[in-house]
């Protein structure tokens, strides 16, 4: 029988199925189903650095006996309520996730300095987490600030955190970097353990009637897989650290294909929020025929085998790929 089993980030996986961050994983409900039908680990919804931000400006204001000393920052932030249930809850639902599954159980941090959610990175390891995930969404739009700054601002994030925590924790990060393999060392050597390709930059749209700016959220397809499918093949045996791959991974095929290029898990959101939970059992019953019919005995063995690094010169691969893209599409052309 195949054998399905995984490392990631230093835990011992029954296959690289991974639930990602969604409303399933935010309740103990939902992660008791997602384990049920396979999720080999689960990542909870983000906690933000906003939210923090915000529960100590509300006790400063209460405290402050109706002074509103911070009435801008106040305006600015969204209700949650049905997002997740601030820090309190949510470590409470880490330390009951941690009861009632058998699986790791990942909280993640999303946020862009330092700050006072250092503090509960640890409460989040005393909570009894297995690993944090770090999701660092920071969008550049001063022009006075450098590529340097921004990337040092990632490292210096990544470094508070790794100083306050022992268990490992992975970086979610986008791909708008001006070297992703060399930010990729850069990362790890400030102590990420894993690396989770891509963060998907949701993008507004504009209201023509009333000229607002509002979100509009649209799930995944498998289409968007080639990009991390691309940097995963690419870092595959070049960084010292675990490789996640997330967005686009919605099929048994998707999953097999970063695992071609070197991911340690494939991670999926999306696919479960269409489907249901349910959906992992088909995925993993379809990879592991596939696998059988392949004649793979383990996803080690699998893992890889098409990365960047199997060719005997990746510089040429590359361009490779790059003018057969291109050729594919103007071979197809009848004018």
């Amino acid at each position: 029988m195949t054998d399905l089993g995984t490392r990631y980030l230093g835990l011992d996986l029954r296959s690289p199925l991974v639930a990602s961050a969604s409303p399933l994983t935010g309740t103990l409900d939902g992660l008791r189903r997602l384990e049920d039908a396979g999720a080999a680990a689960v990542v909870l919804p983000s906690l933000f650095e906003e939210q923090l931000t915000h529960e100590a400006l509300e006790i400063d204001r209460i405290l402050a006996t109706g002074a509103e000393s911070f009435p801008e920052a106040l305006s600015y932030f969204p209700e949650m309520r049905d997002y997740n249930t601030g820090p309190d809850r949510y470590l409470e639902l880490v330390a009951r996730a941690k009861e009632a599954l058998a699986i790791p159980v990942i909280p993640s941090l999303n946020g862009v300095t330092p700050g006072g959610w250092v503090h509960h990175a640890t409460l989040l390891e005393e909570a009894g987490a297995d690993a944090i995930e770090l999701n660092v969404y920071l969008v550049a739009t001063d022009p006075e600030v450098s590529g340097a700054e921004v990337e040092r601002r990632y490292l210096e994030v990544v470094g508070s955190v790794r100083a306050a925590v022992r268990i490992p924790l992975a970086v979610k990060v986008g791909p708008f970097f001006s070297s992703i393999p060399a930010m990729a060392r850069e990362m790890v050597a400030a102590g990420a353990d894993g690396l989770v390709l891509f963060n998907r930059f949701y993008q507004p749209d504009l209201d023509l009637e009333t000229l607002d700016v509002v979100p509009h959220l649209v799930l995944s397809g498998s289409d968007e897989l080639r990009l991390p499918l691309r940097w995963i093949a690419i870092l595959h045996g070049n960084v010292g650290c675990s490789l996640a791959a997330t967005t686009g991974v919605h099929t048994a095929e998707d999953a097999l294909k970063v695992l071609l290029a070197g991911a340690d898990v494939a991670m999926t959101t999306s696919a479960l929020l269409r489907h249901g939970p349910d959906h992992l059992r088909r995925v993993q019953a379809s990879m592991a025929e596939w696998l059988d019919d392949h004649e793979y005995d383990s996803v080690a063995q699998l893992r890889g085998s098409v990365s960047r690094r199997a060719a005997a010169d990746p510089a040429a691969y590359e361009r490779a790929n790059y003018l057969r893209t291109l050729a594919s599409y103007s071979s197809t052309f009848v004018v």
